[in-house]
């Protein structure tokens, strides 16, 4: 049976995810991942985490984006690594942020409307026709 990633492997996975540097894919991040956390994950494994399935989406798009890595000077490889590094989990929370807004106004319109059941709280915001001047009846 896989092992479950616990709170402190995620953190790992998603911290490795944003300084990855290269070609990222499942496989890769999966042998990546075995010497921090001592087990190699499943694709799956990773894949159900959200948090790990946002970051590596994330940073896909973010490399395909054409984001390059500009040589500097080895005295400051350190440095240029660790803003990298920072840049790319900075870029991540802001995406996980508006996320999480996302969520929270759909929690509150549901929990109003449905009398509050943890169900109901992650359902589908309805449609709404702004275009629309007609009085719906």
């Amino acid at each position: 049976m896989a092992k479950h990633l616990s709170e402190r492997d995620i953190d790992l996975v998603v911290g490795l995810i944003d300084g990855w540097e290269g070609k990222l894919s499942w496989d890769a991040l999966g042998d990546a991942v075995e010497p921090l956390i001592g087990t190699r994950p499943a694709r799956q494994t990773l894949a159900l985490q959200e948090r790990v399935r946002s970051a590596f989406d994330h940073q896909k798009a973010r490399l395909k984006s054409g984001f390059t890595k500009v040589k500097p000077p080895a005295s400051l490889r350190i440095a240029e690594q660790r803003i990298r590094r920072l840049e790319a989990e900075n870029s991540r929370l802001e995406h996980e942020n508006t996320r999480l807004l996302e969520r929270f106004m759909r929690w509150q319109y549901n929990a109003h409307k449905f009398n509050v059941s943890a169900d109901k709280l992650d359902a589908p915001l309805p449609f709404v026709d702004r275009d629309s001047s007609e009085a719906k009846s």
